[in-house]
């Protein structure tokens, strides 16, 4: 009985989910963990792949880069040959590095920093992918739409000095900039902080219309909030991370007509709405990174069986072939630097606590 206990084990896929399931970004890391977990019951309770059944380990990094170096590490070290993370690229970019010396295929449904995979192309590792999108495209996407709809506008472009934060600031005012709107300030701001006050001030004196901020939903609704405080508005434009319910529950009505940057709605695709019932009958709601996630380990079962092997080069190069995937977000296409190709975006309004696409003008 033990041998063949053994022996079924050893048949198993094991894949790290890897995130911050704690901290001030948690809700990211459920977001993972949740696409993960459904994403497996379901291709399990299919038959697995190729017969073999998917063992998730779920691992916590907080969005910091020293503990994400420590978590890939130890992942490596328990012979994991698959990662579905990092969240933040500022873990991602320095966790890849583990993983390519390990020949571990790391895919991330979450970080947008082109230095991960750009890299990694440069450095010949061929198994740092990810399934999501790149900042200068969303840079290519929201720039030029702020240059035009804000002409003339007074336009701050902050960021939270981190390796996502600041590279989709840096990405969006170069587009913006080449649209021929210039910002009145470019500043970096401290994360973590809970006093933003001298930050509105600033704003208030320059009369800022628009701030588009490269950060995390902490920061922005607290900023937001306090600007209210001080009886001052502005058109608030964020990326992605504050696809989150975390968001108002920060900011609150200070966070009305908030607009931010997202993949085309993954919730309203044909080929999640099984996903999506079975995740919503469970009492969670798959917004955000959720169907990201379910659609890496979807992929990462998809590639085993083209390669017909699990060895990670292989599951990669069979990844990389041309030939669509079919997933919870649509069908996707990797290119030879692992990156997704045609991403489509929305610019999403934060309207009485829920958010939905808006119509561009």
């Amino acid at each position: 009985m033990a041998l063949s206990a053994s022996a079924a084990y050893a048949e198993d896929i094991s894949i790290a989910v890897v995130g911050p399931m704690t901290g001030q970004l948690a809700t990211i890391g459920d977001q993972f963990k949740q696409g993960a977990q459904a994403a497996v019951e379901a291709i399990n309770a299919a038959g697995g792949v190729e017969g073999r059944q998917i063992k998730l380990d779920i691992e916590d990094d907080q969005c910091d880069p020293k503990q994400a170096v420590s978590v890939a590490n130890r992942i490596v070290g328990n012979g994991v040959k698959f990662i579905d993370g990092h969240a933040c690229s500022g873990s991602s970019i320095p966790a890849s590095a583990v993983y390519a010396e390990a020949g571990a295929l790391m895919m991330s449904p979450a970080s947008s920093n082109p230095l991960m995979t750009d890299d990694a192309a440069k450095k010949g590792w061929s198994t740092i992918m990810r399934l999501y999108t790149r900042d200068d495209a969303q840079g290519a996407f929201v720039g030029p739409w702020i240059a035009k709809k804000y002409a003339g506008k007074n336009v701050v472009v902050l960021h939270d000095k981190s390796a996502y934060g600041q590279g989709v600031a840096d990405a969006v005012r170069t587009t913006m900039n080449d649209g021929g709107l210039k910002e009145i300030l470019y500043e970096g701001i401290n994360a973590g902080e809970k006093d933003y006050s001298a930050l509105v001030t600033k704003l208030k004196e320059l009369k800022a219309d628009v701030v588009y901020f490269g950060g995390y939903h902490p920061e922005a609704g607290l900023i937001l909030r306090q600007a209210s405080e001080q009886g001052f508005k502005f058109q608030l434009i964020m990326p992605d991370s504050i696809a989150s319910p975390e968001f108002w529950q920060v900011a609150g009505p200070a966070g009305e007509g908030t607009m931010f940057v997202f993949p085309s709605d993954p919730q309203a695709r044909p080929e999640a709405k099984e996903a999506i019932e079975k995740i919503k009958a469970k009492g969670f709601v798959p917004e955000g990174f959720t169907l990201f996630s379910y659609a890496t380990i979807q992929a990462f079962a998809e590639g085993i069986k083209r390669a017909g092997s699990d060895d990670p080069a292989k599951v990669a190069a069979a990844l990389k072939d041309g030939k669509p995937i079919s997933t919870v977000v649509g069908d996707v296409i990797f290119d030879e630097k692992g990156d997704l190709k045609n991403a489509k975006y929305d610019i999403n309004q934060w309207h009485e606590g829920k958010y939905a696409p808006i119509k561009l003008d």
